[in-house]
């Protein structure tokens, strides 16, 4: 397994792989973490229509090796962060979204996908979103790749924003339940 332990604040916490076993905690994260700390930004039916469809599991980037979790090294079976990238085109959206496309990208021409970053919110402000981000880009700087793009929250805008990334577009994903869900296009450039 490729484990890398990071310094402070991340100093208590390993990232490691995602498994399929990890699917009913990664299930419950993400929405203990879209329920508690999303909520300024989206409405009720919003999130409610969002989770399990736009917000997550994508159990492609499990099996390709590129969707991580964060764990306690004190309780190494508690989930605290979670998130991936993909060198596969979807920008976002979990295994019931309808808007996939499974093709490989060319690390040469185009932007590796930051995907599905959240973070339990008894654990928010502590440097877990930065720590998987920097985690996933050093995964996808590996694999040959110097642009980065994601569709983030309005929540995440801020910290990416910080992270390096530019807005790029606003864009909208058509929830099941019939109402548009804001997205922000954002991109980040190594070279």
């Amino acid at each position: 397994m490729n484990e890398s332990r990071m310094t402070e604040p991340a100093s208590e916490f390993l990232i490691r792989p995602a498994t399929l076993e990890d699917l009913p905690a990664l299930a419950s994260l993400i929405e203990q973490s879209v329920r508690r700390l999303q909520t300024a930004d989206y409405s009720p039916t919003q999130i409610d229509a969002s989770i399990g469809s736009i917000f997550g599991t994508d159990r492609q980037l499990i099996a390709d090796g590129t969707y991580f979790v964060a764990v306690p090294h004190n309780a190494p079976t508690q989930l605290v962060a979670c998130g991936g990238w993909s060198y596969r085109r979807t920008l976002f959206g979990s295994d019931q979204h309808t808007d996939r496309d499974a093709t490989p990208l060319n690390p040469a021409t185009e932007a590796a996908k930051i995907r599905a970053i959240f973070v339990h919110p008894d654990f928010a402000r502590r440097g877990l979103g930065s720590l998987i981000l920097a985690h996933c880009e050093a995964a996808a700087q590996t694999a040959g790749y110097a642009r980065f793009e994601m569709g983030s929250t309005l929540t995440g805008v801020a910290l990416y924003k910080l992270r390096g990334y530019v807005e790029q577009q606003h864009i909208t994903s058509r929830l099941p339940n019939g109402e548009d869900l804001p997205i922000v296009l954002m991109q980040k450039t190594l070279r």
